[in-house]
């Protein structure tokens, strides 16, 4: 899921982003928080796979990723750019689409287990 992610990204980033700029087409600021939206997923499940150990510490896992991502976030004045609130709840409603996405597919890794066993 997280590799998916990685490579929709670049891909986005390389074709859509531009295309939709240049085409000043408004897309509800997908392009513009495309970055965190798609980064937040290649992130949290490249984690979950990598230190992963149960459910419980997937979902700490999930959790210590998006709220890392909202202090960068606000973080930004330190660096010298603007804190953009576009992303902040772009990492919110994507971090709550992982978490979403986790228990569908733990939820059904559970029913095959319980069928066959």
């Amino acid at each position: 899921m997280g590799i998916s992610a990685v490579i929709l990204y670049e891909t986005a980033r390389a074709y859509y982003r531009p295309f939709i700029y240049s085409n000043e087409i408004n897309d509800l600021h997908f392009a513009d928080t495309l970055g965190n939206s798609l980064g937040i997923v290649a992130t949290v499940f490249i984690f979950v796979a990598l230190f992963g150990r149960d459910q419980s510490q997937d979902h700490f896992i999930m959790r210590a990723v998006i709220l890392s991502v909202l202090v960068y976030e606000l973080a930004h004045p330190l660096l010298g750019k603007p804190i953009d609130p576009l992303d902040m709840v772009a990492t919110i409603l994507t971090g709550i689409l992982c978490e979403g996405l986790y228990w569908l597919l733990h939820r059904r890794s559970l029913t095959s287990r319980a069928t066959l066993g």
